[in-house]
């Protein structure tokens, strides 16, 4: 059985947060370390900050619950259970939560009274695979992956055969118009969009190596091209968040001390940081009161770290 060796380091600047290109420099806080916030889970995704609460939900997803981290009080509680196998999550521009449901092949909107919307969960008559990733674009749309990993086992999903292929959705919040956006990306996976919403990235998670795709968004209703902006080598790239100045922040790792964390990426697809995390990081989320503080979902923990920039809304 492997021992929990890890602990807040007591040198500044952290050891953990690594400059790789002199570009990170200016985004290293000198004296913020890396902590770890409260760990238990089984495989930790999705965080997304609630600001109103001042609290972090996140998922859990083999235990089929969504936690939640209290800043006040430091504390953790679970927030739904069971979630329905509750993947990614993200807030749409009324504050409501909006969640990619592995168990259910759906995605849901949380309403301000608690009730459960079902926003989509077909497309063309047949059922979705397992929603993974969601975004909110300025314009209420909801754009989504939707790979087969969570009907491979019960572990994670529900085993189940796909009725689509993997495709990347949009999603009317207006007229509920569903609209297949790509195709072509091996395993959808994380998605974001640059912070004029002119570029949506995408992880593709069964390219070999693993890849991080470029689309130009062309009057936020369509995509066009698609090229490879970064390769990830050996490494593996899952959720990740863009700051105001439209650098990537990506989950990463394959189990390794040497990759596991997040790696930071530079809007020409330079790799510019890395923070090193003793477990893989699945998806993060920027938060605080003054969104520079950037909380990272790493398989069985939830860690944080102050950071010199600010996410993109």
């Amino acid at each position: 059985m492997a021992i929990d060796t890890w602990q807040p380091s007591l040198r500044t600047p952290d050891p953990a947060v690594r400059i790789l290109d002199n570009r990170f420099e200016h985004y290293r806080l000198p004296h913020a370390t890396v902590e770890r916030i409260w760990t238990g889970a089984r495989w930790s995704k999705g965080p997304v900050w609630i600001g109103d609460a001042r609290a972090v939900l996140w998922t859990d997803l083999p235990n089929d619950r969504i936690l939640r981290w209290d800043e006040v009080t430091g504390s953790v509680a679970t927030y739904r259970s069971p979630s329905d196998k509750a993947n990614g999550m993200t807030r749409d521009r009324q504050g409501r939560l909006i969640v990619c449901e592995h168990g259910t092949r759906r995605v849901t909107r949380t309403e301000y009274d608690g009730s459960i919307t079902v926003l989509a969960d077909s497309y063309q008559g047949k059922r979705l695979n397992s929603p993974n990733d969601v975004i909110v674009a300025s314009d209420d749309a909801v754009w989504f992956t939707d790979p087969p990993f969570g009907l491979v086992s019960d572990y994670m999903g529900q085993i189940g055969t796909p009725e689509l292929s993997a495709n990347i959705y949009r999603l009317d919040s207006k007229t509920g118009a569903l609209q297949c956006m790509a195709d072509q990306v091996p395993g959808p996976n994380g998605l974001a969009f640059s912070p004029d919403e002119k570029k949506l990235y995408v992880v593709a998670s069964r390219a070999r190596p693993r890849t991080i795709m470029e689309f130009d968004v062309v009057d936020g209703h369509r995509v066009e091209g698609g090229k490879v902006l970064i390769d990830a080598v050996d490494g593996a790239p899952d959720g990740f968040r863009i700051d105001v100045d439209g650098n990537l922040w990506c989950g990463w790792g394959t189990g390794t001390a040497e990759l596991d964390g997040v790696r930071v990426f530079a809007p020409d697809g330079t790799a510019i940081g890395h923070i090193s995390l003793p477990e893989r990081c699945a998806n993060l989320c920027f938060g605080g009161r003054m969104r520079n503080r950037l909380f990272m979902a790493s398989t069985s923990s939830l860690y944080a770290l102050y950071v010199n920039t600010r996410g993109a809304v």
